[in-house]
């Protein structure tokens, strides 16, 4: 089982770019009921300079995010399923400012 580019991309004014990779299934487990509204991950590690981009919310089914800044160059990956306690927010830390 692989994943698929989506075409949903998004460019926002922080630099950061988000893809979806389609995972082309659906959740097997219920939704965590701590997180109803979605989540903040936040997998900045106390840097000091962050971004934050917010996710297309809910994803369409499993699969994950990858976030890519055109200014530092780090690159994150988020999984989904689809579900209301999927990532709504990402922080990151900065590379070049490590």
């Amino acid at each position: 089982m692989g994943f698929e580019m989506s075409e949903e991309k998004t460019e926002d004014e922080s630099m950061l770019d988000v893809r979806w990779l389609d995972g082309k299934r659906y959740a097997q487990s219920p939704t965590n009921p701590q997180f109803p509204d979605g989540m903040a991950i936040d997998m900045s590690r106390g840097a000091s300079a962050t971004c934050t981009v917010e996710l297309p919310y809910p994803a369409k089914r499993c699969g994950m995010y990858t976030v890519d800044c055109r200014t530092c160059g780090i690159h994150i990956a988020l999984t989904t399923a689809g579900r209301r306690d999927d990532p709504r927010t990402v922080k990151i830390g900065c590379k070049a400012q490590a």
